[in-house]
């Protein structure tokens, strides 16, 4: 039965010229650079988020030893995250193309028979079953976050770390398994006959050097309409995929990237008023309630900085001017030189990160603000007014909008 051409076990059922050792040989080597990239770029993201300021930042239960590499994000060079984000969601897009065309290639090993034929055979069909739901998983959910769909039960970060080491761990076990034959396959021009080269090839319609260059081609189209975003002005109008690319944010020294308004945010302008909104900051010496205008009484400073989001999207370096967090913790009993952590809570009703927690080294940052203007003007509504925070390399979820509170202290 399983040479029965009708069947996918049968080797005959699989009629495409294209498939062979070479063909999937180049995929399989262009993947094993690009995915270790994402992987590592993957692993910094999540530690930009200060995971271990938990229950705040991260709500990923029993991280145990995957945590190990854990350290206290820095805030040099400024760019950090916007570089490392930027590329990784970038990547991750241009590679859909060539990771569909592995997976084709491949096809017809999922369904061969026996099962397994060897202890390593065995091996190797578990790491391939594991690589394949691992790379769908991770690829679609981190598409589906670009794009702002979460469809996914759960929340993205869980899941995409766990099927983050689930993926990588099959992927570099198949990796060791397959390395040796991948390279022998470059080696030779002419292919040896294996599983993936059919018995019954139909009529070619492209050469494998013309399928290879439809791949890439495909690549080249999806990264030249995301790369895009990470950009302002012209450029960012050609990120056609990306939800936060082409849209137009305005003009004028708030016309730049944001990630939610504030009608979407649930913010309410009577809160945000003058007469209404206090910045509430505590600390050991007690508790202060601030205006808007006593802010701006106080000695204001300047930084240049970009907005970086997990989305992939980023700003230029916009300029900020406000209250360093360094002086607000003075004002509450701490030393300038030596602040705390911090807790930061918004008046965000909707929406995740409504609150959220920076590190002492990120407080300590003379670049680190409670900003009151951007570009030379008060913050407009959406980029949010009356205060937020802004924090150089720290993801965008991190520099809080509308805030409330603020708590300085041991988390």
């Amino acid at each position: 039965m399983r040479d029965d051409p009708r069947l996918p076990s049968s080797p005959g059922f699989w009629r495409s010229p294209l498939r062979g050792p070479r063909f999937t040989s180049v995929l399989g080597l262009v993947l094993l650079v690009g995915i270790t990239v994402l992987f590592v770029t993957g692993l910094v993201s999540y530690a930009a988020y200060n995971p271990d300021l938990s229950p705040v930042n991260d709500k990923t239960p029993d991280k145990g030893i995957l945590g190990f590499y854990l350290f206290a994000w820095p805030t040099n060079p400024h760019w950090l995250y916007r570089l490392n984000q930027g590329v990784h969601v970038t990547l991750g897009i241009t590679l859909i193309p060539v990771l569909l065309a592995k997976l084709w290639s491949v096809i017809p090993r999922l369904f061969a028979l026996p099962p397994a034929r060897s202890l390593a055979h065995a091996l190797e069909r578990i790491s391939l079953l594991l690589l394949v739901g691992g790379a769908l998983f991770e690829f679609v959910t981190g598409v589906l976050n670009v794009q702002l769909d979460y469809v996914f039960p759960g929340s993205f970060y869980p899941l995409h770390f766990y099927g983050a080491w689930v993926f990588f761990a099959a992927f570099v076990a198949h990796a060791l398994l397959k390395m040796p034959t991948a390279l022998r396959n470059l080696r030779h021009l002419r292919e040896e006959r294996n599983d993936l080269v059919t018995p019954r090839p139909a009529a070619p319609t492209v050469s494998r050097r013309g399928a290879l260059w439809f791949v890439g081609g495909g690549s080249l189209l999806l990264f030249a309409t995301t790369v895009g975003q990470n950009f302002d002005g012209l450029l960012r109008r050609t990120a056609l995929l990306a939800p936060h690319g082409g849209g137009d944010p305005g003009s004028g020294p708030n016309g730049f990237q944001i990630n939610k308004t504030a009608a979407y945010a649930g913010i309410d302008t009577a809160e945000t008023g003058e007469e209404a909104w206090r910045l509430v900051v505590t600390g050991p010496a007690g508790t202060v309630r601030l205006s808007r205008d006593q802010l701006a009484g106080f000695v204001l400073h300047s930084s240049a900085l970009p907005i970086a989001c997990v989305e992939g999207w980023s700003t230029s370096d916009q300029w900020w001017r406000g209250v360093r967090l360094r002086d607000l913790a003075a004002l509450v009993g701490y030393d300038a030189d030596d602040p705390p952590d911090v807790f930061v809570e918004s008046l965000q009703r909707r929406g995740a990160f409504r609150s959220a927690a920076l590190r002492a080294n990120q407080v300590a940052d003379p670049r680190s603000l409670l900003a009151l203007y951007v570009n030379g003007e008060e913050l407009s509504p959406d980029h949010g007014y009356p205060a937020r925070i802004i924090v150089p390399a720290a993801p965008g979820v991190l520099n809080t909008k509308w805030v409330a509170r603020m708590t300085f202290g041991d988390l």
